[in-house]
């Protein structure tokens, strides 16, 4: 059955308090979505942000963003008073310097007037999500070490040895306690906010980041299954050569997995995130999928990412081990990037949806794989993703001649362009259609979420007038239009 999407991170969500919560906004756009017969919301992963504000550089795989509390939910559950709720903004992208010392604020208080009644379901909560209470104590000793990276932690802690860990947890018990509440008041309104999406017979699409952050509770407790020497220093990280999105590549940072040792463990690890995040979502899209089937790798001191090595990466085998222990979930593929034959081999073998993106199909070949005409059934169909400009803005940025092209591919009327965008991805056989909130609203470049091979500025993006009438009833008629 054909189906459509839409895109929409919590963190782009109206709010009084300067960014997207679980709250009621986010219950709103759910019966948006209901109204609109939309099947699928797309979420951007929900993890904790460090440096550079990004969803795919998380401080743990297995904790949620507390910046995603909503605080007039926690005054309507009776833990925070409501003369400590944070002041209201409206600014017109996230101010995340804001948000970074006002949530904490917030949640230090709610935590002091709360924290007695539920401390028996708290330490229940930690004792049952093992991984959940080592990024409370990471983020303990984070607190304690003024933020320095984990690698930097004196030596017996940053090796995790038995006694420095007890030492800590006697030491810094509140702080640890602390971090635990937040991420079991995250996972009270998240389970809450997922009951109610179900409700309204709407699946939740989520991303797997494929690596970790270099300075994460991930890589401090699983250090074995990343290239990183005792001391937790890497020679090497993860990178993407020059694309489309930058002409000096990407130089993500992050830590290459150790594939070799992870095979003698049936990739434990990456398993273990898998099994969260299907818990979490109903379909999990497995980010940079191509680096399953060959990684990219560069000096961790090079400047950018122009020199590098593509290395192979552990293939079919960790899908086999996956589908063993997590028979019932739904995978997609992120497979944009450079398709070597090894990539096209994997992404046979798994049978997983692949994604296109109507965006890069008008090269001029009649045989690109991203237009309509050549899409398959098994495939998630996007105008623009979080990385591309709005649909508006690509439509903008082009010359005459450029448009020339895009109207020998589809349906073009000019006058409507991205409307016009949607209507070749809903039009086409994909079995999904998935379009960016910020495409249906007709946003420009403001509504950008990402320029990828910058650290700074992105990751703000906020929409406003998502949930009216008109809106819904527009999409409702385009579903309906092409039996979606």
């Amino acid at each position: 059955m054909k189906k459509s999407g839409i895109m929409m991170p919590i963190f782009s969500l109206k709010s009084r308090y300067g960014i997207g919560t679980l709250g009621k906004e986010a219950y709103k756009f759910a019966d948006f979505l209901s109204e609109a017969k939309v099947k699928i919301w797309q979420m951007l992963p929900l993890g904790p942000t460090g440096y550079g504000d990004s969803p795919y550089q998380c401080l743990s795989s297995f904790a949620g963003n507390t910046y995603f509390i909503d605080p007039d939910y926690l005054v309507r559950d009776r833990y925070m008073k409501k003369s400590d709720l944070p002041e209201i903004r409206h600014d017109e992208r996230i101010d995340y310097g804001h948000i970074y010392f006002s949530r904490k604020e917030m949640l230090r208080k709610a935590f002091n007037y709360s924290y007695t009644k539920i401390s028996g379901k708290v330490k229940a909560f930690g004792k049952k999500n093992p991984d959940v209470y080592d990024y409370a104590v990471f983020m303990a000793l984070k607190d304690k070490y003024n933020g320095a990276p984990w690698y930097s932690f004196p030596l017996d802690i940053r090796l995790r040895e038995k006694e420095a860990l007890e030492r800590v947890e006697k030491e810094l018990s509140e702080d640890i306690h602390f971090h635990l509440y937040c991420q079991y008041l995250f996972f009270e309104q998240w389970e809450s906010l997922k009951k109610y999406i179900h409700s309204k017979k709407i699946e939740i699409m989520g991303d797997l980041p494929i690596y970790v952050a270099p300075d994460s509770s991930d890589a401090w407790a699983n250090r074995s299954a990343f290239q990183l020497n005792e001391e937790g220093q890497q020679e090497f990280c993860a990178a993407v050569p020059p694309d489309y999105f930058s002409e000096t590549g990407q130089k993500w940072g992050n830590p290459l997995y150790d594939w070799e040792s992870m095979r003698q463990n049936g990739f434990e690890f990456v398993i273990k995130r898998m099994s969260f995040v299907s818990k979490m979502f109903d379909i999990l899209r497995l980010d940079h999928f191509i680096g399953y089937a060959n990684y990219y790798s560069v000096q961790n001191d090079a400047v950018d990412a122009k020199i590098g090595s593509w290395r192979d990466g552990p293939g079919i085998q960790l899908f086999e081990n996956a589908h063993k222990k997590l028979p019932h979930t739904k995978f997609v593929a992120e497979d944009l990037g450079i398709m070597s034959d090894k990539v096209l081999t994997l992404m046979k073998q798994t049978g997983f949806p692949c994604m296109r993106v109507i965006q890069f199909a008008f090269s001029g070949e009649e045989d690109n794989m991203h237009l309509p005409q050549v899409i398959s059934h098994n495939t998630l169909y996007y105008t623009s993703t979080h990385d591309n400009d709005t649909s508006k803005a690509f439509w903008s940025f082009q010359p005459e001649e450029y448009r020339d092209i895009i109207g020998k591919f589809i349906h073009l009327d000019r006058r409507q362009p991205v409307d016009s965008l949607i209507r070749a991805v809903y039009s086409s056989i994909a079995d999904y259609a998935v379009i960016p909130i910020a495409d249906w609203l007709g946003a420009g470049v403001e509504g950008k979420i990402n320029s990828p091979g910058t650290s700074v500025g992105n990751w703000g993006a906020r929409y406003t007038g998502y949930t009216s009438k008109k809106l819904a009833e527009k999409i409702k008629k385009f579903n309906k239009e092409y039996g979606r």
